[in-house]
């Protein structure tokens, strides 16, 4: 996928389009580029026309040109379908893009062919829990050397099982290219992507979604977006369904890519051709 871009309110988003069939969009998490996604797109691109992009202020789409916010991140998403010519589009978010396509979807409902929400939440502020194991790991994913910081980060990644007898140095150095940086490294913009997500709530509008088709997916062992928080999630949003991956945490769309693809692709076919 060659890279293009377009210029929205002070920023060039970067973009790709590879696939045929009907488009999905996918939007990804606190400061992972669309790279991200490389599972997604290589799984499903042979049914579907898949467009992923780099949030403002990550990847290639830098500088970020002005505040972060929810309601700007889902306008940039608005944009990078103009640019990609998508009328409509399945539309995927993992863990902060949860909340951005929530805002797209509400925003500009008729982009909107069906909504997947995976590892995510409604309420910024509901995001990982101060359960033991996510203080240790969240912890460790910001200070210390920069050998523990990844070795953290891979914590929230993947579940404990999956961890045991890997080398998780080797682990962290192949999956830094999907994220698009070191998985030591920090940008400045994370912290502003977190800020923009703890004063978002799109609870008080999620009924409005009735008729939309929404697949709900969470794992098992997601410190950060809990199987609870999920299952709130596809109850308030009308005759959403609900999922859950039994042996993956919050990388599951990385480390459980087979499944999480099926999930979508059934999810797509369900939702039918677009009115």
């Amino acid at each position: 996928m060659t890279p293009a871009t377009v210029l929205h309110r002070g920023c060039s988003l970067s973009y790709a389009v590879r696939g045929d069939g009907p488009a999905v969009l996918f939007v990804q998490g606190v400061g992972a580029a669309g790279s991200g996604w490389t599972p997604q797109v290589e799984g499903l691109a042979g049914r579907f026309r898949c467009v992923t992009f780099d949030n403002r202020g990550v990847g290639r789409s830098v500088p970020a040109g002005g505040p972060i916010t929810i309601e700007q991140m889902a306008d940039d998403a608005r944009a990078v379908l103009d640019a990609a010519g998508v009328e409509a589009a399945h539309v995927v978010g993992h863990s902060l893009g949860g909340p951005v396509v929530l805002q797209l979807a509400v925003a500009a409902r008729p982009r909107v062919r069906s909504l997947a929400l995976l590892c995510t939440f409604a309420r910024g502020k509901s995001a990982a829990p101060l359960a033991a194991r996510m203080v240790w790991a969240g912890l460790r994913a910001q200070v210390g050397p920069r050998r523990w910081r990844r070795r953290a980060f891979l914590e929230l990644l993947l579940p404990p099982a999956a961890l045991r007898g890997i080398d998780r140095d080797a682990l962290a150095a192949s999956l830094a290219p999907l994220f698009g940086h070191d998985l030591a490294d920090h940008g400045p913009t994370e912290g502003e992507q977190l800020r923009a997500l703890r004063a978002f709530d799109a609870t008080p509008r999620l009924a409005e979604l009735a008729g939309l088709p929404t697949l709900v997916a969470s794992a098992t062992h997601d410190l950060i977006a809990p199987p609870a928080l999920g299952r709130a999630l596809a109850a308030a949003i009308p005759g959403a369904t609900f999922a859950e991956l039994p042996d993956a945490a919050h990388g599951a769309p990385i480390s459980d890519a087979a499944r999480v693809n099926e999930l979508l692709a059934k999810h797509f076919a369900a939702a039918g051709p677009y009115p």
